[in-house]
């Protein structure tokens, strides 16, 4: 990124910044791996919903998957037909509920019996019939970390497999409600193609238990979950979706007019983006420096959320190396984005990118100490 920082002086640190080309090529893999099978791909627009990021990925013809009401909307102003639109989340609000209803989106990913009654209680009201895929707790163990592993009997999200006799009966009373699907997530950041292939062989025998009870499900959607390597981007900017969608397609017993859906997100928009932050001032220590940079909690929170490592580069120098803590100027502790890590000798005004935050960096930042929200770039526009 070094050949960037001439570019990278014209704007106001910490700003977020796209490589829209990697972008190009991450969804280009994407859609002809999966094409090949015949899959449809939903992005999952809570990884990041930026406009130019939604409208690159509309045009490659792929769908949305949302987690709120505003992301719904979002979605149909970047120009997502409606009926690519999946809205899941465990706590969506009436008011949610509406506007997927009136905006007529081609599934609600469902997650309780009282969220049924409400959607059919709505939907009555509206006089429309809601389509739902019922997110299933499939008890499958990911590799991840515990904030986010989902898949579990003891996690929030998803009906647990005990309850499906007495979802069945709820729904057959339910007249306002079309089951289309069901529907899994079993945790993000997965590296471990065996954990898809367990969740293969369970959707299988869900399936098997649905036939039993004369059910006919049009579509099975497997969520996402799909990781991305933060340990070294510049080798490994494109995960391998190859082996990713083969596992699906080797291991899933599709019904004859079933079809299989995808809810990318990480995966899709991980690699293209970075955190660009400035130094401040070197601050020494006993046993090593304080690198602190004008970027905090506010702009990338997953250090201190889920103890992320992303890969740090000091694009400014190329001086030996010495050890530092990268650490922002929010009053709390917790405000740091690596500890103990080697940088070439950093000083006041260098640039420092921090990687592989694309996905789930902007979209949380906050204005905690009363911060601006940074401003992003894209390298198709500069």
């Amino acid at each position: 990124m070094k050949e960037l920082i001439s570019t990278f002086q014209k704007c106001k640190t910490p700003f977020y910044w796209y490589d829209m080309q990697l972008l190009d090529n991450t969804l280009a893999l994407i859609k002809s791996e999966s094409e090949k099978y015949g899959f449809h791909v939903h992005y999952a627009v809570k990884a990041n919903a930026n406009l130019p990021i939604l409208k690159k990925i509309l045009g490659y013809g792929f769908g949305a998957d949302c987690v709120s009401g505003n992301e719904v909307l979002r979605s149909l102003e970047a120009g997502f037909s409606s009926q690519d639109i999946v809205f899941a989340g465990v706590g969506k609000s009436d008011e949610e509920i509406t506007v997927g209803l009136k905006s007529n989106i081609f599934s609600f990913n469902a997650e309780s019996i009282p969220e049924l009654e409400v959607i059919n209680e709505i939907a009555r009201n509206l006089n429309k019939t809601a389509k739902v895929a019922l997110r299933l707790n499939p008890n499958v163990a990911a590799s991840t970390h515990e904030y986010i592993s989902t898949g579990l009997n003891e996690n929030k999200f998803g009906i647990n497999l005990m309850e499906m006799d007495d979802v069945l009966k709820v729904l057959a009373r339910l007249k306002n409600i079309e089951l289309t699907g069901i529907h899994f997530h079993i945790g993000s950041q997965i590296t471990d193609l065996s954990n898809f292939e367990q969740l293969c062989v369970k959707v299988n025998e869900i399936q098997d238990w649905f036939e039993t009870k004369k059910v006919s499900l049009k579509h099975i959607n497997v969520g996402g979950g799909f990781g991305i390597n933060y340990e070294n981007p510049g080798k490994n900017a494109i995960p391998d979706f190859k082996s990713y969608f083969k596992i699906f397609a080797d291991n899933l017993k599709l019904r004859s007019g079933q079809h299989l859906h995808f809810e990318l997100g990480r995966s899709v928009v991980g690699q293209c983006g970075s955190l660009i932050t400035k130094v401040l001032y070197i601050k020494n220590g006993v046993q090593k420096k304080f690198a602190i940079v004008d970027a905090g909690i506010t702009e990338l929170i997953r250090p201190a959320l889920y103890q992320a490592v992303h890969t740090i580069e000091n694009i400014s120098s190329e001086l030996p190396e010495e050890k530092y803590d990268v650490v922002g100027p929010i009053c709390e502790s917790a405000d740091f984005f690596r500890k103990d890590i080697l940088l070439p000798e950093t000083k006041r005004h260098d640039f420092i990118a921090i990687r592989s935050t694309g996905a789930y960096g902007q979209v949380m930042t906050s204005q905690y100490n009363l911060r601006r929200i940074v401003d992003a770039y894209y390298s198709d526009n500069c």
